[in-house]
């Protein structure tokens, strides 16, 4: 599982995870080795818008009304629903689907706080449409909005928009996170004012709501970065199946499991550990690089004592089944650790059970540049109700010692505040406005 941080069923080392962020693309090189070198574990391892709503007026003003009648052909996938409206924002418990792509934008500069409010409401009402297979406002390509395919619209508040909108109710963790040793950012991946999520089973249909709500945008915010994603196709593994990223390593085993007690209190928090706004959580996104090329350089076994997990089914190098709880004090017959303290899943695993984090990646495969024959990596998105108590503490154990690091590089890193989702004919993010 790759992630730096790896708290949750799916990233977070920054590179794979047991609870953490997972690896990134090829975009920078990566950092110099330390501690154990790459040979060790080759052949048998080592030791281990107000314009905007103008501007929608003027384009469906005389012209037909799109289609927005449901999909009539039974048994398909592209007709299958989310519910938009309720208490919390969906694409956050919602089973991950098959393609996704994360969008940030920042807010132009002249952007007061009534043109955030109306941006919101304009957005919410073409997500609550398009969610639900219907055309978007000023909708064009109608037709491409009729097979939604589970699609999910998740809403994310940066630092800029809070500031902008209600910076009274900004909680603290709102901000770039420390700085890491293995972290080599780049601003093309990094930062941002608004997120958003897009998510469904169909990468038309995630193409057609990404460029809808672009041009909801445009006359309130400028584009920072799109970074699109994948999983393995609709229907290709049962559901449930744990992904696995691009080293071939299940990933997210340790994810707590939506609708569980533990996923209430991991995401949305407790009396301990309370959310920034009931309903609400956090997210976290790295960009981790992986470079594939070097991990060739592994052997089965050298992989497996990097990572502490068998690449066949992602169970514990002391266990059987993915699931199987790993047993840090199995020795092996000359006396060294099964598990390695430097193992990604020995790192990534928290003393503290308050320190988990539910991980919701996706991977990513970009064409090769100029002597690789790869440039792919991990999107790792990472829920949690407090970025300050929960991510970073985890991504410090794996900056500190982590062999995965020999292999993965974070070249981007955002924090956002979730709000809760809304009611009909309200909008997200209205509790910042009343």
């Amino acid at each position: 599982m790759i992630a730096r941080n790896d708290p949750g069923r799916e990233p977070q080392s920054q590179g794979l995870q047991e609870h953490g962020p997972g690896p990134a693309a090829q975009d920078t090189a990566p950092p110099p080795a330390r501690g154990l070198r790459r040979r060790h574990l080759i052949f048998g391892g080592a030791a281990a818008g107000l314009g905007a709503i103008a501007a929608a007026g003027t384009q469906i003003g005389g012209a037909e009304t799109p289609p927005t009648s449901p999909v009539q052909e039974e048994g398909s996938n592209g007709a299958g629903t989310v519910p938009f409206y309720g208490d919390r924002q969906a694409g956050i418990s919602t089973t991950p689907q098959a393609h996704g792509v994360f969008v940030a934008l920042d807010l132009r500069p002249e952007t007061s706080r009534d043109r955030v409010r109306a941006l919101l409401k304009l957005l919410t009402a073409d997500v609550a449409n398009l969610t639900q297979g219907k055309a978007a406002l000023a909708d064009t390509e109608a037709e491409l909005a009729i097979r939604p395919a589970r699609l999910t619209v998740t809403f994310g508040f940066g630092p800029g928009l809070m500031r902008v909108a209600a910076p009274d109710r900004a909680p603290a963790w709102l901000k770039p996170l420390p700085a890491f040793s293995i972290d080599r950012l780049v601003p093309e991946f990094s930062d941002g004012d608004l997120l958003l999520q897009i998510c469904a089973d169909d990468p038309l249909t995630v193409a057609h709501a990404q460029r809808m709500l672009l041009k909801d945008s445009r006359s309130f915010t400028t584009l920072r970065w799109v970074q699109p994603g994948f999983r393995r196709a609709y229907g290709t593994e049962k559901p449930g199946t744990t992904m696995r990223n691009l080293f071939g390593q299940v990933d997210g085993t340790s994810n707590p499991s939506p609708g569980s007690d533990e996923f209430e209190r991991v995401v949305f928090g407790d009396d301990s550990t309370p959310p920034w706004i009931p309903d609400g959580t956090s997210l976290v996104i790295r960009r981790i690089s992986m470079n594939l090329d070097t991990w060739d350089e592994l052997d089965r076994s050298g992989r497996e004592e990097s990572v502490g997990r068998k690449i066949s089914n992602g169970a514990p190098l002391t266990g059987t089944a993915e699931h199987d709880e790993p047993d840090f004090n199995a020795v092996n017959p000359v006396g060294f650790p099964v598990i390695a303290d430097f193992s990604h899943l020995r790192r990534a695993r928290p003393e503290d059970q308050t320190q988990r984090i539910y991980r919701r990646a996706f991977n990513y495969d970009l064409a090769p540049g100029a002597g690789s024959i790869s440039d792919s990596g991990l999107i790792f998105a990472s829920y949690q109700a407090d970025v300050d108590s929960q991510f970073v503490p985890i991504q410090r154990r794996l900056d500190e010692l982590d062999l995965l690091n020999q292999w993965t590089v974070p070249i981007g890193s955002a924090v956002f505040a979730v709000p809760p989702s809304c009611a009909p004919g309200g909008f997200i993010g209205e509790h910042l406005f009343t």
